[in-house]
């Protein structure tokens, strides 16, 4: 459907306002600034809010007008499945159809006068960034959206990734008719495999977000089980009770979908992870006028992407991070250039790739998830790469600095990634010196702050370049900022609104978002992990609890780590261990052996010989005592733990964890 030239020039106004201004290459700045989308935001608000309104009134408009070019004597068509023949990954396509939903008569809301409630459970992604995981229930049918992951904050020793529980899908496995992957980052997808692993239900989702799913179960020995089903913006599944209904969306990935889920409850959108951008890398812009055919049919409820709630203004176009990647390059000059990125940021790995084609360099990869990645977005042709342009990382000390760029994982500064192994000159094959020119084209996730730092300190320290996104524009949001999400609110008109995917700071005032745009206060629900929410056509509620909370996975164990394992853990981190040992007479309870201490972790003993000395006389005494008077193994153990652990804790003000093994000969 094309838009009209008035919606535009509106959001072309709203959106690049400012664009070409300050840009890299332009006046150099005497110190770092906000973002240049982000500056005078008082001043601008009110006029980027009204064209924002302005674009989604006129794109209304142009969705009416399409809708009345239908020929009324055109007999009605039965909704037809799709026959034509899918990618080999396709396991079923029987719930599926390319036609879009049948439009409300005029003058009728969707969901009119129900007494049954739609019921939407949160399982993960709120109050949190990650483990997205959203059950929608309606007539005793149920189906999923997402089923992702969330990396473990530092505090958490040991465990590598974080699951949302389970627990309420499992026991309610026989009425989930199938889940909807909205795309295909970690937070959406991760959690898949493990979910399958216990209960076999149909996964949809598009193309790509597909492809990456078959890596993940194929390491799981899991992808020939699987049921998963290829389906497009445009296509509607058939749940049970529910319809849901495909809209292309613009993110950090392709692929990217919204959901527009129908059942005789009502309709309900669903946004996914999204932004609006009007000039995207693959050119397939978001389908703002589907939205607002939608909104003007009736909406019911609206859940949105609440990640970027507190940034005023409209997210940049993916575009610009190109623009700066062909100035930064070339200011490079005859260094090697290393480009750190999110892995799964395709759109940007392709810029990166047009750049250094352009200018005569071929490009490595470093790093096993970026390399997965692409090797699968060039499977399915989301990544054009010209021949010959990629070579092993394996070769890359054979060509010349300036014909060289190298695109590594680990902007985040995670321990293991590519890019932390270079700083700490632990790379097999890439040693960084004054000859390298760094880009991180990403920004610190909240929480991540110091450790970028500290590998940006390195990096430093090794005589290279670095550039980083507060220097120059390397990175834009995938995520919408708030005129973005006015708008989408302005087209859909959600009667009851749901801010999700977001800390409780980026669900309140996207709350506060949805009133200024004229949602009653009371429609407006800030839900929370394991709530309930139950809605009508005439009221919204939190109906409920439901089983939910973190499940931690540390190697190949899955839910066996607690949170005490995770104390345990930590305090060996923070005073270490003391091992007490002894032997002692079955028959008489003296001792026979020892007590000898062992101590990790707490202090050397060679340093502290007086005061391991005294923890075995207490110890000893501590034994002796509890046994010759009752044969109780397990009293005196804990008599020595005690007192051992009071001595040590008033002697050096730690508090170790204290062993102790007694045993009986």
């Amino acid at each position: 459907m094309m838009w009209t030239f008035g919606v535009l020039r509106c959001l072309d106004e709203a959106f690049m306002q400012e664009k070409e201004t300050n840009l890299l290459g332009g006046e150099k700045k005497s110190k770092p600034k906000q973002h240049r989308f982000y500056r005078n935001t008082k001043k601008n608000t009110t006029q980027n809010t009204a064209k924002a309104e302005m674009a989604a009134e006129e794109i209304k408009k142009e969705s009416k007008k399409e809708a009345t070019k239908k020929k009324p004597s055109a007999p009605k068509k039965k909704e037809k499945r799709v026959e034509e023949k899918q990618p080999k990954r396709t396991k079923s396509e029987a719930n599926i159809q390319n036609t879009k939903p049948k439009k409300a008569e005029k003058g009728k809301k969707t969901g009119k006068s129900s007494k049954m409630p739609i019921r939407i459970a949160f399982l993960g992604g709120l109050n949190e960034v990650g483990k997205n995981m959203t059950l929608y229930e309606y007539n005793g049918d149920m189906f999923l959206v997402d089923c992702g992951l969330a990396f473990p904050d530092p505090d958490l020793l040991g465990v590598d990734l974080v699951l949302p529980d389970f627990t309420y899908v499992e026991r309610n496995v026989d009425r989930i008719k199938g889940i909807i992957v909205t795309h295909g980052h970690e937070d959406h997808i991760g959690g898949l495999a493990y979910l399958l692993k216990t209960a076999n239900i149909p996964v949809y989702s598009t193309k790509l977000t597909i492809g990456l799913i078959e890596g993940k179960l194929k390491e799981h020995h899991l992808l020939s089980s699987a049921k998963l089903n290829v389906v497009k913006p445009g296509d509607t599944v058939n749940l049970g009770a529910f319809s849901v209904e495909l809209i292309h969306v613009n993110h950090s990935i392709p692929d990217a979908i919204a959901l527009c889920i129908r059942c005789k409850g009502g309709t309900i959108v669903q946004t996914g992870d999204f932004k609006i951008d009007m000039t995207p890398i693959d050119g397939d812009q978001i389908d703002l006028n589907r939205l607002a055919q939608i909104g003007s049919e009736g909406v019911t409820c609206l859940l949105s992407d609440s990640t970027n709630a507190e940034r005023p203004g409209f997210t940049p176009s993916e575009r610009l991070v190109g623009k700066s990647f062909d100035n930064l390059f070339r200011q490079a000059g005859n260094r090697r250039i290393i480009v750190a990125t999110f892995a799964s940021n395709i759109h940007r790995v392709q810029q990166i790739i047009d750049t250094a084609s352009a200018l005569g360099r071929k490009v490595a990869l470093s790093g096993r998830s970026l390399e997965n990645v692409v090797s699968v977005a060039k499977e399915l042709g989301y990544i054009h790469v010209p021949d010959g342009l990629l070579v092993s990382i394996e070769t890359v000390n054979k060509y010349p600095a300036d014909q060289m760029v190298i695109v590594t994982t680990g902007s985040q500064g995670e321990p293991m990634s590519a890019l932390t192994r270079m700083a700490f000159s632990d790379h097999r094959r890439v040693a960084v010196g004054p000859t390298d020119y760094i880009i991180i084209s990403a920004t610190p996730i909240p929480g991540n702050e110091k450790t970028v730092g500290r590998v940006v300190d390195e990096l430093l320290k090794l005589g290279a370049e670095v550039i980083y996104e507060r220097m120059y524009e390397v990175h834009v949001s995938g995520h919408a900022c708030q005129e973005e999400l006015k708008m989408i609110l302005n087209l859909v008109k959600p009667k009851y609104f749901i801010p999700v995917h977001g800390e409780q700071k980026h669900l309140q005032k996207h709350g506060l978002l949805a009133q200024s745009m004229g949602i009653d206060k009371k429609n407006i629900v800030i839900a929370d992990n394991g709530i309930q929410v139950e809605m009508t056509d005439k009221s919204i509620r939190i109906a409920g609890n439901v089983p939910s909370g973190k499940v931690y996975v540390d190697g190949a164990g899955v839910g066996d780590v607690g949170s005490v394992v995770l104390r345990e853990r930590k305090r060996l981190s923070e005073d270490g261990i003391v091992i007490v040992s002894a032997s002692v007479d079955a028959q008489s309870g003296y001792i026979v052996s020892g007590p000898e201490i062992i101590t990790r972790g707490f202090v050397y003993a060679k340093e502290a010989d007086e005061l391991i000395l005294e923890a075995k006389n207490i110890a000893a005494r501590a034994i002796e005592g509890k046994l010759l008077r009752s044969p109780d193994l397990v009293a005196a153990k804990t008599k020595v733990r005690d007192d051992v652990g009071r001595f040590v804790a008033d002697k050096t003000r730690r508090s170790p964890m204290i062993v102790p093994i007694i045993m009986e000969v």
